[in-house]
């Protein structure tokens, strides 16, 4: 059945294009070939999408409108083939700050740009067992998508153009610029869906997750020649559960909570700019989320003596996760002309906030009079960055201005941890040989408590022109000065042969580097972390009091931790463009190798028990003084190799009779290898840091290949979107070593379908599906979920919540 699904959406496709190109006239270029001007990976003004020397994608506000999600990372996965973005589940904050992935490399491998502008991260570091483990990234999803013009993607390497985290490529979002007009939409939907419960053999049905979107944007003139667009955005989201029946429990229920988090969110966004005289323009932009989410840990047994209290939750209990996020950005720039230089400078102040709770639970220390609810503390990153931009051409010769541009950045970022309240992480007094704290969420103690800094400074100098009148040539180089780890310097060259107006090849080289974040230098955390352990010849989750430390801290250092240093890249770029009339088509080869990558260690686990001199002893010994029984730490040491294949086509057709269409078919292929793995050597006997479940987490828990069908047909009032998406298998690799506790995801595909009508000129109305046919992934087998909580892997690229069925009213003005 899925197989015909696939191959139903692939020839509806395939037959709206025979259609549509049997009834066209001839080729209308001047309305078929659409040229898009970007800014993104070249600093030379009226480069278009196709002219550039590295692929950049530009997806529009319009392609993102048109699907069910208003989640801002969603639509981008859905219309990028080489970016990812699960929806990770028992995650704590990660459930509700989900991380992107491009081209299979970190989340904190993609630089993201606003405007240009560098963009603050999240406060979170990503902890559990979700793509994008250790690393800090940001959230894309702070950024409502109708405050955006468009976006363009850089799939390249670009840190000696951008600086630290540009190694897998930049997104650069750029917000609506508009003095007048204006727009509203309400769309709403819920998942009306069905999935097989492997614990009973019935259908398990499900009608939840209802989501109400009301979205609105505003143009505004600022006197006769100024702008000021603003753009609001409200979501509220109601929580899924595709959790089993628990075999466990009598009698037999669903006790888990597997699923999107319930959310309500606020956002705000203003973008100005005023002409102020002589070529001088004053910009600038504010934007502002509150985010209200609660997402669930795992089910509590009333059995377990150790986490429940019976007189308190005879039934057991679920402890509840509350993630509050406010995000704020405030950017205020000058650009202008001065002595035949462009200039921009521009300063740029970002804040994310993160405070935790957890609900229905408890500290079973405490005893029966253990608070249910408690303050857990938080997290805060903030970052200001100032830039100047100038760049001007000069006649040296060749057979086109040479583009000489310089610039400056500054960046001064600040990670702060703040404790919980005392009975979230204290061992009571009523049962004190009881792990202690909140089950669900451990509260932050005051000896997390951290307050740090530091400062950058980066110079780059990027030259572009054409050499000759078919080679077109760049070289860009950067260097970057850390208070804390030092110096890096990163180099690109780029270079593109046009052998007609409609074949060229394009190719780079480049260096970069990734700073190590303040989270990942500066995070400490003390949990109850539940690690699978051989138990009498059994598997059991057994809880282990754990710390996460920095890696230069005492108990770090004791572990083999050294002050962590900057990852280091090696980018290699081949493609080719073609492009004639209404027909477009890109293919590019890429290889990506990063040195020393920053990873979370494997949790070492001490035993008081063990015999003197073994590794558990030893590991129990270092960590008795610190009130820990195991312990883990940020480490560099992981190399990897990455090669793959972006392609792009796309065909646009006019027809009097039939309509327009826009047609694009695109996929990629990512390889992903780990080449080399950490290990320590303070213990007896030399142990990976880095082993089997991490390992393959990195090389196999994101598709190796994707392919996106799309199909966009208007005519008159009436319009369509037919998308199909499919996704290679995926592994989620358990923790035995034999590879007994893995399980595959299964080669799926997702079919999308979205009808529209328009109302006279500003009213249009949509009906749509997303996952039309309830595809899901493979579930986990039952002999690995016994608890029926987890039926499908959280590295799901495509998630696992099944039909989605929606509505959507837009008005224009």
């Amino acid at each position: 059945m899925r197989y015909r699904h696939l191959l139903l959406a692939a020839a509806s496709l395939t037959a709206v294009s025979s259609m549509a190109h049997a009834q066209t006239a001839p080729a209308k270029d001047d309305n078929t070939n659409v040229e898009e001007i970007v800014v993104t990976g070249t600093r030379v003004a009226g480069r278009s999408r196709l002219d550039t020397l590295a692929p950049v994608d530009v997806v529009t506000a319009k392609t993102l409108q048109q699907r069910g999600t208003t989640e801002l990372a969603t639509a981008l996965a859905a219309t990028v083939p080489s970016v990812n973005f699960p929806r990770p589940s028992n995650t704590d904050g990660t459930d509700s700050v989900r991380p992107v992935v491009l081209r299979g490399q970190g989340p904190d491998q993609t630089l993201v740009l606003v405007n240009g502008a560098r963009r603050h991260t999240t406060a979170l570091v990503n902890l559990n067992g979700s793509v994008g483990r250790g690393s800090t990234s940001v959230d894309l999803n702070a950024i409502p998508s109708v405050a955006l013009d468009r976006i363009e993607v850089l799939r390249d390497g670009a840190s000696a153009q951008y600086g630290s985290d540009a190694i897998a490529g930049v997104v650069n979002l750029r917000l609506r610029e508009a003095d007048h007009g204006g727009g509203a939409t309400v769309t709403t939907g819920k998942y009306i869906t069905s999935f097989d419960g492997l614990q009973t053999g019935q259908k398990n049905k499900r009608r939840d997750g209802l989501t109400t979107t009301v979205a609105g944007w505003q143009g505004l003139k600022l006197g006769s020649d100024g702008f000021l667009t603003l753009s609001a955005e409200y979501l509220d989201r109601n929580f899924t559960n595709r959790s089993d029946i628990d075999t466990r429990v009598t009698p037999r229920r669903v006790t888990s909570r597997f699923g999107d988090p319930d959310l309500e969110q606020v956002s705000f966004y203003a973008n100005a700019g005023k002409p102020i005289g002589d070529g001088w323009e004053l910009y600038g932009w504010y934007g502002y989320q509150q985010r209200d989410a609660e997402a669930s840990a795992t089910y509590r047994l009333p059995t377990d003596a150790s986490q429940n209290i019976p007189s308190v939750y005879p039934n057991g209990y679920l402890p509840l996760i509350t993630t509050n996020t406010e995000d704020a950005t405030a950017a205020i720039g000058l650009r202008g002309d001065l002595a035949g230089w462009k200039l921009d400078a521009n300063l740029v102040y970002g804040k994310n906030d993160i405070d935790f709770g957890v609900k229905n639970t408890l500290n079973p220390s405490y005893g029966p009079t253990s608070p249910t609810s408690f303050q857990a503390g938080g997290l805060t990153y903030d970052q200001l960055v100032f830039g100047l931009d100038a760049s001007r051409e000069f006649d040296v010769g060749l057979a086109g201005p040479l583009n000489v541009a310089w610039g400056v950045e500054a960046r001064r970022e600040t990670f702060q941890i703040n404790a919980g309240e005392v009975a979230s992480y204290a061992r009571g007094t009523v049962s004190p040989t009881l792990a202690f704290g909140s089950r669900g969420f451990t509260g932050f103690t005051p000896g997390n408590a951290i307050d740090v800094d530091r400062d950058a400074v980066g110079v780059y100098l990027d030259l572009e022109g054409k050499l000759t009148e078919k080679l077109t040539g760049s070289a860009a180089v950067r260097y970057e000065d850390y208070s804390d780890f030092g110096t890096n310097t990163s180099g690109k060259l780029s270079a593109r042969y046009d052998f007609t107006d409609a074949f060229a090849i394009r190719g780079a080289v480049s260096t970069g580097f990734r700073a190590p974040s303040l989270q990942q230098q500066y995070f400490t955390s003390t949990s109850i972390l539940y690690i699978n352990q051989n138990v009498g010849g059994v598997t059991t989750a057994v809880p282990f009091e754990t710390g996460t430390y920095p890696s230069v801290s005492a108990v770090g250092r004791a572990l083999g931790g050294k002050p962590l240093e900057p990852e280091k890249s090696k980018n290699f770029s081949l493609g080719a463009v073609f492009h004639k009339g209404p027909f477009e088509l890109t293919v590019d080869a890429y290889r990506i190798d990063v040195d020393n990558r920053i990873v979370l260690t494997e949790t070492l686990t001490g035993s008081a028990t063990a015999a003197a001199g073994t590794n558990a002893r030893v590991i129990f010994d270092l960590l008795a003084p610190y009130g820990a029984s195991a312990a883990r730490y940020f480490t560099n040491g992981v190399d990897t190799k990455t090669v793959g294949l972006d392609v792009v086509a796309r065909y646009r057709i006019l027809d009097d009779q039939a309509g327009t269409f826009d047609l694009t078919a695109a996929g990629n292929i990512n390889n992903f290898d780990v080449r080399r793995t950490p290990t320590t050597s303070v213990l007896p006997t030399p142990v990976s840091l880095f082993a089997r479940q991490a390992t393959l987490r990195f090389e196999e828990s994101t598709p190796e290949w994707k392919v996106s069908l799309q199909g966009d047909w208007s005519k008159g009032p009436w319009g369509a979107t037919l998308r199909t998406t499919l996704y290679d298998d995926v592994l989620a690799p358990g923790t035995a070593a034999d590879g007994s506790g893995d399980w595959h995801t299964g080669t799926q595909g997702i079919v999308d379908l979205e009808a529209r009508y328009r109302f006279g000129e500003h009213t249009t109305v949509s009906l749509g599906a997303d996952n039309l046919f309830d595809q899901y992934p493979d579930q986990v087998p039952p002999n690995l979920n016994t608890s029926g909580g987890n039926p499908f892997s959280s590295f799901s690229p495509f998630g696992f919540n099944g039909r989605y069925l929606y509505g959507r009213i837009a008005v224009n003005w």
